[in-house]
């Protein structure tokens, strides 16, 4: 069987000329086949470019005509111009051209409108699709790993069927994250129509429905051994004072007003959030959340093992304070569904945690340290546990955002403070809300007592101590002013 391609620009007679050349051989000839290729003649020279370095071919005329050996397998054999097709066509098959100029002219005009016609086709098409664009950085840690087969799901995006997933690391290798663009195209992911990848900030957060910032790699610590450790924590909150502060002004000039913005990881997350709303003006600040299910999960699955349920059977736990510092898990509002105690019920019957754990020292002291090791051993970059469990927290806050939850489930977040609980405005502490219409609301009726009220001051104290180190320059000596 013998293949043709023919290629060049949709407005060259010569090769129109041989299109119909090719068609006649074709329809007499049972095993002759002919594919076309027509090119704008604007990109005519760059495609003939491209593709004689691809092949070893030397061309510089339209058409470009060769011969694919397809029973073989291999590069085309280069016929050359029409000139060479022709030649070709009269000594194999005695079938000639004989087409007049005129006809020749008029069959270019027409490749060239009906080109033109399928570029608006396919333009007109293009345009009708409006993906869901979801921006995550840090995007070759392991977190996203776990995150990108279960994100791209009807489940977490019940009302988008496309979404244009762009991939964010500014101090990873485009080798690596093309890497993963295609590790995540084999997924083969019904609601998936793009992948783009990025290494620096050019296009950063273009045109952003979601965005995802998963915790990053700083700065240098080739040198942290010779420093002390406030130095080391100066230097790494400049860092991300300033990459934070320039997302933020990214993020209110081109992401889509309706942004939904999660903060996950670590290190620094409530900093981070307050970092980002400090350089926001014209999005509205409930939309930016930072995520502390995981914490309240781990909480819930210590108090399932101590009354010996299912960490599922634990619902309504509560997360205070700063995420990735200081904070207390409160049970005020918890209940246990499932338990074996004296007063049994059906599956839909629970019970408030604190009655049935009636153990106050034990939830104030052993309880809250537990939660404190769980974090600490979460964290370690050994952990591979760390990542699903953050993953697991994005998806949860992205679902009850998107409506799928009920409107009366808790959840532990990070979000700005405006008066509630008597805290200062503008500070990001993790606090208890519900999801209802696509936005969150603070639970306004939760208990606070005289202890938890002093908590939640040192809480705050504790962030604006963060943000006011990260403002201040980073010193590696006596003399030095400035660490970059």
């Amino acid at each position: 069987m013998a293949k043709f391609v023919l290629a060049g620009k949709a407005d060259c007679p010569l090769y129109a000329k041989a299109e119909l050349l090719a068609d006649r051989l074709q329809g007499s000839l049972p095993d002759f086949r002919i594919h076309k290729i027509s090119i704008l003649p604007e990109d005519w020279e760059k495609w003939l470019e491209a593709a004689c370095e691809r092949n070893g071919w030397k061309h510089k005329d339209s058409p470009l005509i060769w011969r694919e050996l397809v029973d073989r397998g291999g590069k085309g054999m280069l016929l050359g111009g029409f000139s060479d097709f022709l030649e070709h066509c009269q000594d194999y098959y005695s079938i000639t051209s004989d087409m007049v100029t005129d006809i020749m002219l008029s069959v270019a005009a027409e490749n060239l409108e009906s080109k033109m016609n399928l570029i608006a086709e396919e333009q007109h098409r293009v345009s009708l699709i409006k993906p869901l664009h979801i921006w995550i950085s840090s995007a070759l840690s392991a977190t996203c790993h776990f995150l990108i087969p279960n994100l791209l799901s009807a489940e977490v995006f019940p009302h988008n069927s496309t979404i244009s997933l762009h991939l964010l690391d500014l101090d990873g290798s485009k080798d690596e994250l093309q890497q993963l663009r295609m590790e995540t195209e084999d997924l083969a992911l019904c609601q998936l129509h793009q992948v783009t990848i990025h290494t620096d900030l050019e296009q950063a957060f273009q045109e952003a429905h979601v965005i995802l910032l998963l915790d990053e790699h700083w700065c240098d610590d080739s040198n942290a051994e010779n420093e002390n450790e406030e130095e080391n924590k100066r230097k790494e909150v400049k860092h991300i004072s300033d990459r934070y502060r320039e997302y933020g002004r990214l993020i209110d000039t081109r992401a889509a007003k309706d942004v939904k913005v999660i903060v996950s990881g670590d290190l620094f997350v409530n900093l981070r959030s307050s970092l980002l709303l400090d350089n926001v003006c014209s999005i509205d600040n409930h939309q930016f959340v930072s995520v502390s299910t995981h914490l309240e999960n781990e909480a819930r699955a210590i108090v399932a093992k101590k009354l010996k349920v299912r960490t599922s059977d634990v619902t309504n736990v509560i997360v205070w304070g700063n995420i990735s510092g200081s904070f207390y898990i409160d049970l005020q509002r918890a209940r246990v569904f499932n338990y074996d105690g004296p007063i049994r019920g059906p599956a839909t019957f629970s019970q408030p945690v604190l009655k049935v754990l009636n153990e106050r020292k034990w939830l104030q002291t052993e309880f809250q340290e537990l939660v404190r090791c769980q974090r600490a051993a979460r964290a370690s970059k050994t952990c591979r546990g760390a990542a699903m469990s953050q993953t697991n927290g994005i998806l949860k806050v992205l679902k009850a955002w998107n409506g799928v939850c009920a409107s009366d489930e808790l959840l532990s977040i990070g979000g700005v403070c405006q008066g509630c609980y008597d805290l200062p405005e503008g500070i990001v502490l993790s606090m208890p809300v519900t999801f209802t219409g696509g936005g969150w609301a603070v639970l306004t009726d939760a208990t606070i007592e005289h202890e938890l009220k002093d908590r939640l001051q040192l809480y705050a104290e504790e962030l604006r101590q963060e943000k006011e180190l990260g403002s201040e320059p980073c010193r590696t000596g006596p003399d030095a002013e400035e660490c970059c």
